[in-house]
């Protein structure tokens, strides 16, 4: 176990004016805390935070982290308190153990909802200090390295966690190589068999090649030296993990790889990165495609290198990565690195920030431009289930560059649509977009947008986003959005249907309806706008006599309610009244409701029972298909059938059928409609004499759903042809009563 002083040697070589008091008392502190605590592999507890400690040495931390590190685990683990670490050590490095107390572990297999939640107070309290997410990863870090000490079934989960979450999250950020040291760590553990393969080749091809890359390293380096540029240049492996993902995503061999081997030169000026890009283009053939400029246009990590594959000494592919030595200290520590440079002063900056919250880190990386912009979901109403999933989308994504017609820079994950493009400008242009120009040339929104496309969205104030459109897109953002949209798109047909029905209730009592009375009312109904009010009426949430009576409580209804039979007994013939549940049904007597019946469809042959799909029908003037069935005969549905999609995989059953129709003797058809209507005196018997006026046949109804103001019902009706249904629709459409009327399964 490290010692004390050697701790705060690890730091005085990066800032010899660290402050020794604060990082002795911390060491002191927790050891005492943990006292006689053990780890799985009966090591003392402190030894953990000690290593946690030591890491972030590595990554030139300031005091306040460091001491933040050695204190993460005293308030969840001993009988530490906030106040007394705050009276201790300052209420900053109180605040940043509080914060890390306060994320819980994350539990992948079995409490999604709660591994979302606590995702999101991660992400919540970094974005108070970003210095959380340092002391977070380091602790992950180390509790990978000795993840073997665990039992069996908790490696699986915290591996499996580490490369959905940690390992994403730590090359986000730009830490690229505690991305892999984690990611490498956590494939060991979930597919031991692959990593011990690719380990395996590795060895092999790095035994084969070490006289290769030393003498491109040095053909390479006295290659510059010649054009003035003192450089360094060293090879550099992939890692298992890399190498099985990159097999993975483009469905390649081991063999097939060309940058297993891949090559940096770090030199001190930007102007040199595009001077020994130029040499060593002019020295070699480069590779077409091949070439990025990270340097003229960062990732959003903050991520800054020339990207080249030459066609190298011995033939051999070459892949260069060509930076300074700023941008390779952001590109191995990412957001810990701009520490290092801020003010150009080294570590010594970096202490200077202890009472600041983190946020000289901020101030410099685009990484943490991203972390803004997904906190910002957070307060869009997400669940956290959604908000998990659409953030490990973009974890997990790299980048596209593309520009407005006036040149603005807009980084997306690769794959983005003009959907997510819109999004990314503003949300209101997403949500007006209707079309895009790529490049000058119209296009679909489903387009896969590449770098350095020019993308110029279409808008109309007309539009509102369709909830398809969800499937289209790739980012949180643009996803969270749409769902957003949707919400409040349904929110308002069903606040419009609670109007109706308001109205109605109002116009039958003879009271007058203003918003400001609904307002003055509001409290009694436990809503807090006219807007929820009037959806939850429409939900059926609310009855409009509720609302009556909120509005005038002195209101008495007099409203005589007829008999439940559906009509006779006294009441208005066809009253719409049905309780919910109450189960009644309609049929047309001595039908059975599957019997089966001759019907005229060309196709088939021979004596074969065939019935029409249950759930729709099928009228002529639909595309039809038939589903056989051996031993019970065929069944027709119409094209647009969702149910056709359980047939997918079994095409030896579709059959190519089609209508044969003898204008002389013309037949029935049966087709299902769903008929939203208010529930009051009548209604049934406008619907009925609606049907029965265009010589349509009621052969079944039913009631779904009902509620003080409006049901819902299944109507089977038997029309000539698509065009006598569509008649039939139109006016029951045009019904006061009837808020939608629609075919089932169309």
């Amino acid at each position: 176990m490290m010692r004390q002083y050697e701790l705060l040697e690890r730091v005085q070589r990066y800032n010899p004016q660290a402050d020794e008091g604060l990082l002795n008392k911390a060491y002191v502190y927790a050891m005492q805390k943990h006292g006689k605590q053990l780890r799985a592999n009966g090591d003392p507890y402190f030894s953990h935070p000690l290593e946690v400690a030591a890491i972030l040495t590595d990554l030139k931390l300031d005091d306040a982290t460091i001491a933040a590190a050695l204190l993460h685990d005293t308030i969840e683990d001993t009988d530490a308190t906030r106040a007394e670490i705050d009276g201790l050590f300052g209420a900053d490095i109180g605040r940043l153990v509080e914060g890390l107390t306060k994320i819980r572990r994350l539990d992948l297999v079995s409490k999604r909802a709660v591994q979302a939640e606590n995702f999101r107070k991660l992400l919540l309290a970094i974005t108070e200090d970003v210095r959380v997410l340092l002391v977070k990863l380091a602790d992950r870090l180390h509790n990978m390295r000795t993840l073997h000490f665990m039992p069996e079934a908790k490696r699986a989960r915290i591996a499996e966690e580490t490369l959905e979450i940690y390992g994403p999250l730590a090359g986000r950020m730009g830490m690229q190589d505690m991305r892999e040291e984690l990611e490498d760590l956590a494939f060991k553990t979930v597919n031991p068999a692959a990593h011990a393969t690719i380990a395996a080749r590795l060895a092999a091809l790095r035994e084969k090649n070490t006289i290769r890359v030393h003498e491109i390293e040095t053909e390479l380096r006295e290659r510059l030296a010649k054009h003035g540029i003192a450089a360094k240049v060293y090879g550099r492996e992939k890692r298992p993990y890399s190498i099985f993902h990159k097999m993975e995503r483009k469905a390649i061999s081991f063999e097939q790889l060309s940058d297993i081997f891949g090559f940096r030169v770090i030199v001190e000026t930007t102007a040199e990165c595009y001077a020994a890009l130029g040499a060593i283009h002019t020295a070699w053939a480069t590779v077409p495609g091949r070439f990025k400029d990270y340097v003229s246009t960062p990732k959003q990590n903050a991520y800054r290198s020339l990207h080249t594959t030459i066609v190298g000494p011995g033939r051999q592919r070459v892949e260069l990565q060509i930076r300074t030595r700023e941008m390779h200290e952001v590109a191995e520590y990412g957001i810990a690195a701009h520490a290092l440079y801020k003010d150009g002063r080294g570590g010594a900056a970096a202490n200077g920030r202890n009472g600041a919250g983190g946020h000289g880190f901020s101030d410099e990386s685009q990484a943490y431009t991203w972390l803004r912009r997904t906190v910002e979901m957070l307060a869009q109403g997400d669940s956290p289930e959604e908000f998990l999933e659409n953030t490990k989308l973009e974890l997990f994504h790299d980048q596209v560059f593309c520009f407005t017609p006036k040149g603005r820079l807009i980084a997306l994950p690769r794959g983005a649509t003009p959907l997510d493009f819109a999004y990314a400008v503003h949300t209101d242009v997403g949500d007006t977009c209707v079309g895009v120009k790529i490049n000058g040339r119209m296009m679909p929104l489903t387009s896969e947008l590449r770098n350095g496309d020019e993308v110029e969205i279409i808008t109309s104030k007309a539009q509102t986003p369709p909830a398809a459109w969800e499937a289209m897109a790739i980012t949180g953002k643009a996803r969270a959005a749409i769902r957003r949209a949707t919400r409040l798109a349904v929110r308002k047909q069903y606040a419009d249907l609670g109007r109706g029905i308001v109205d109605r209730a109002f116009e039958r009592a003879g009271r007058e309806l203003t918003d400001a009375k609904l307002k003055a009312a509001l409290p009694r109904l436990a809503q807090t706008h006219v807007d929820d009010m009037l959806a939850a009426v429409g939900r059926g949430e609310i009855p409009s006599a509720n609302v009556l009576k909120a509005v005038y409580p002195d209101h008495k209804e007099e409203r005589v309610v007829p008999p439940k039979s559906g009509g006779g007994g006294g009441g208005e013939p066809g009253w719409f009244g049905l309780k919910q549940g109450s189960g009644m049904v309609f049929r047309v007597p001595g039908e059975a409701k599957d019997q089966a019946r001759p019907i005229p469809i060309r196709g088939l042959q021979g004596n074969v029972t065939v019935r029409f799909d249950p759930d729709a029908g099928a009228v002529p003037g639909d595309r039809i298909v038939g589903i056989l069935t051996p031993g019970e005969g065929i069944t027709i549905y119409p094209i647009q059938s969702p149910a056709l999609q359980m047939f997918d995989e079994q095409p030896e059953r579709w059959l190519d059928v089609r209508w044969d129709i003898d204008p002389e003797n013309p037949e029935r058809f049966p087709a299902r409609l769903a008929v939203t209507a208010l529930n009051e005196p009548g209604t049934l018997a406008d619907i009925a004499r609606v049907i029965a006026d265009h010589d349509g046949n009621i052969s079944n109804l039913r009631i779904v759903r009902s509620a003080p103001d409006f049901s819902e019902m299944i109507v089977d009706v038997e029309v000539w042809d698509l065009k006598h249904l569509n008649a039939i629709l139109g006016e029951l459409r045009s019904l006061r009563a009837v808020s939608a009327a629609g075919r089932v399964n169309a």
